[in-house]
């Protein structure tokens, strides 16, 4: 692998400390590098980002060569360019400093001989070897657990007269500068002088005693872990490992061991010794599975043959993917949907697409963020957030519909404000979207596309992804195939995409990811409009057998989910529902409900009249600057009058009492608080002309709002370097989130029915959080509506839904000869 033409982002954080140390100097610093830089256009820094720069000295830990170098990672910098700059400006000590780390990182280690497990009498020599090659400069540091051994610094270790302090595991690490490898572990067992050749007391008192206790330790993913618990007992004694209180098949030797962890195996540990008189249980140890590139999946359990001292595997049940239970510590996605571009052909399935999807998934208990019609700016805060709602072992699903395009295997996804002849620059790069999103260390990686993959002529630039994990736990689903059409279907007043026709009929379905849209992809190329024109293409590496079905097991951490229970919640509360009593004495109630989660209606409906008042309405004008509001829209009397094709909510509501809606669409445009006034009008009885009055109303930031995607983020590789740290219940400053945090959680609690969206009840009714219901549900509108204002027969839930017929899109009467009703995304 050529590491000069990786980006800055492989370079790791202490790596990027040191040269962020080098660069904070006046004479020979930060400034010179981002004036020299401007020689790419690429890399021009402007005068407000290098402002940005300079203020990072107010804080305590900042650091404006520190932030440079994330700028310069965000705009695609190379190691090489990195270090043309650093000699070009005579930073000799960052050159060669960089030059050294790229070097070591060239250079692989390779161990080629491993320590092996000895006996040994007492008094004896005993040495163990570890060898390995790589590049200059290689060196070894021998440990004995976590205790480094002293003059343990070659690739053999002598220990001289060996006694029972020198008994346990050893392993050997072997560095260079930022790179290091470590050795497999090496049992010495020291042989007391007064025991047998075998190495066995000619005989032992009776009773049951442990002498060696396991220790809890922390293993990176794909490592080996080994646990060992040794007794002396007469009978001889027997050994049951348990992990979280549950037996482990087959465990039943003094060592534990499980090769190539993965985060289920974190946990509890103990092992029960016991023999036919007597019992005891080992001290209970704690397993921590850190992070790694390298996340097979298997367990193996190993068993030690003392009479040939060696160690024999022997694979379990359990290591069998499809015997296992899988789940995820959570399940988060994120739909966006673009219809209405500014300067391309408009669509119309995007929005039908995104309702119906996410009515599914939310049936499978996802955090659902679904949003429509965002520019670049609001696309690229909204991955942000999303990826801040991920963590270890959460499945994150992202799916997009709109106009897309796809050059040299890279998917590019394009705003509502793309310019005519777009670029890369002008859009969202989905690879580098994976890439973040590996960054933290997700159970799944789905990624459905719904767009077009024509190659775009007007952009010839070749991104250079940085280096992905080999995670083994992505899946690609495309609509259409490489330089090829998406299209979408128009049925009545809905379109659906394509793809979404296929998809909802078998989302829901509980097999693997792959194996559920392979079965899409069947039953496209089945049907006679599709065939030849449209094909799913599913790229994956996914090894094991996870499914969207796959149960939600809260983390250990529980601070963890509530983190982001929260940090979801903050984006879903909707304004309580409000009664204003006017001074003629008529009440009018305001309600809310969410159709996306940037875009809400505000319903209002006259609930009390005074006798001599002969007619009355309250209609809604004056709204806050930002969102989106059609006049010729509001204070409409039906749903589908105000622009509003998908929710029922009409069938909710008693039919005889009169209200008007009044839909409000990007909410992710609101920078102040929303407020609005009522007009009422009414006449008297006794009177020909109207009275009006006005009421202002203010509810807050709702909805997606609070999170102000209108402003930008840090960069990526920043962002990375101080991003949210679930386990630490941290959250960064470049996320609103971090808006008085304890304010938004209180903001967040339910007191009644309508203070969040109903569709997640993780606030119970005293404001406490709870766990997330896994009953599948219908998507019912998000609305704060009181039970008593619903009709009386209404027993069952509404169909959230309109769009395609369910029945077999084979029997649609629809032909691409004629085509007004197809349209390419």
């Amino acid at each position: 692998m050529d590491y000069w033409n990786q980006g800055l982002g492989t370079l790791s954080e202490a790596v990027l400390c040191r040269l962020a140390d080098m660069l904070d100097n006046v004479q020979c610093g930060w400034r010179q590098l981002a004036s020299i830089v401007t020689e790419e256009p690429q890399f021009r820094c402007s005068e407000r980002e290098v402002t940005s720069c300079s203020l990072q000295v107010l804080s305590a830990k900042g650091s404006p060569g520190r932030y440079l170098l994330a700028l310069l990672a965000d705009k695609s910098c190379t190691l090489s360019y990195l270090s043309q700059y650093l000699t070009k400006m005579g930073h000799t000590e960052a050159a060669n400093y960089l030059t050294n780390t790229v070097r070591s990182m060239t250079e692989q280690i390779v161990i080629t001989e491993q320590p092996q497990p000895e006996r040994v009498q007492e008094g004896q020599t005993l040495t163990l070897t570890c060898k390995a090659t790589g590049p200059p400069g290689l060196e070894y540091q021998w440990f004995k657990g976590k205790d480094e051994v002293q003059g343990g610094n070659r690739c053999e270790l002598v220990l001289s007269s060996v006694g029972s302090a020198h008994a346990g595991h050893y392993i050997c690490r072997m560095n260079c500068g930022e790179t290091c490898v470590f050795s497999q572990w090496a049992k010495v067992s020291v042989v007391s002088s007064d025991r047998d050749s075998t190495g066995f007391a000619p005989s032992l008192v009776s009773g049951l005693r442990i002498i060696h206790q396991p220790r809890s330790q922390t293993v990176s993913e794909g490592e080996t872990l080994y646990l060992e618990c040794s007794a002396e007992a007469n009978p001889p004694p027997q050994y049951q490992w348990f992990h979280n209180q549950e037996p482990i098949k087959m465990a039943n030797k003094a060592f534990l061991k499980v090769p190539c962890v993965n985060t289920a195996d974190r946990g509890s540990y103990r092992c029960r010794v016991y023999n036919l008189y007597h019992e005891e249980w080992s001290d209970e140890v704690h397993v921590n599975i850190g992070p790694s590139s390298f996340l097979e999946s298997f367990w193996a359990l190993s068993i030690f043959d003392n009479d040939n001292h060696s160690f024999i595997n022997q694979i379990s049940d359990c290591c069998n993917p499809c015997l296992r239970c899988l789940c995820a510590t959570d399940k988060v996605a994120l739909l966006l949907g673009n219809m209405n571009y500014q300067h391309h052909r408009q669509l119309r399935a995007p929005m039908a697409d995104v309702h119906e999807l996410t009515n599914l998934l939310r049936q499978l208990d996802f955090k659902v963020v679904s949003l429509l019609d965002l520019n670049r700016q609001e696309m690229h805060s909204a991955v942000t957030e999303f990826l801040l709602l991920l963590d270890r072992g959460v499945y994150g699903l992202l799916y997009f519909a709109g106009h897309g395009y796809e050059n040299y295997g890279n998917s590019f996804m394009v705003p509502i404000d793309a310019p005519a002849s777009y670029t890369s620059e002008h859009c969202l790069w989905v690879q580098d979207i994976l890439q973040r999103m590996q960054e933290r260390q997700t159970g799944l990686n789905v990624f459905l596309l719904d767009m077009c993959r024509k190659r775009n002529p007007n952009d010839d630039v070749i991104p250079q992804p940085g280096p992905l994990r080999v995670t083994a736990n992505i899946v690609f689903g495309y609509a259409t195939c490489v330089d090829a059409e998406a299209y979408e279907v128009n049925e009545d007043d809905l379109s659906n995409g394509i793809f979404i026709s296929f998809l909802k009929r078998r989302l829901l379905e509980d097999e693997k990811v792959t194996v559920m849209l392979d079965r899409v992809a069947e039953d496209m190329g089945r049907c006679e409009i599709t065939r030849g024109r449209q094909a799913l293409e599913l790229r994956s590496n996914l090894s094991e057998r996870r499914a969207l079905t796959d149960r939600i097991q809260a983390p250990d951490c529980s601070v963890t989910a509530t983190t982001r229970n929260l940090q979801w919640a903050i984006a879903h509360v909707i304004p309580d529902s409000q009664c204003l009593k006017f001074d003629c004495g008529v009440k009018v109630q305001l309600g809310f409900a969410a159709e996306f989660s940037n875009i809400m209606i505000i319903y209002t409906r006259i609930l009390e009249t005074p006798k001599d008042i002969v007619s009355c309405s309250a209609q809604l004008s004056n709204f806050s600057e930002g969102p989106e509001v059609d006049l010729k829209l509001t204070n409409q009397e039906s749903l589908r009058d105000a622009g509003s094709l998908l929710l029922t909510m009409d069938n909710l509501l008693t039919p005889e009492v009169p209200r008007l809606f009044t839909r409000l669409c990007a909410l992710q445009r609101l920078k102040t608080d929303l407020s609005f006034t009522v007009c009422l009008q009414y006449r008297y009885s006794n009177l020909d002309e109207e009275i009006q009055e006005r009421r202002t109303v203010s509810v807050g930031k709702p909805l997606v709002s609070k999170l102000n995607l209108h402003e930008p983020r840090l960069p990526r590789s920043f962002s990375a370097s101080s991003s949210s740290d679930l386990h630490t219940f941290s959250i960064p400053e470049s996320s609103s989130f971090c808006d008085d945090l304890v304010g938004n959680f209180m903001a967040c609690e339910v007191s009644s029915a309508g203070s969040a969206s109903t569709s997640w009840s993780y606030y119970s009714q005293s404001g406490e959080l709870s766990a997330p219901s896994s009953s599948r549900r219908e998507n019912l509108p998000e609305e704060n509506e009181s039970p008593e204002y619903l009709a009386p027969d209404v027993s069952q839930p509404p169909v959230a839904s309109k769009s395609l017929p369910h029945y077999s899109v084979d029997e649609l009467d629809l032909k691409f000869s004629n085509m007004p009703n197809f349209h390419s995304f």
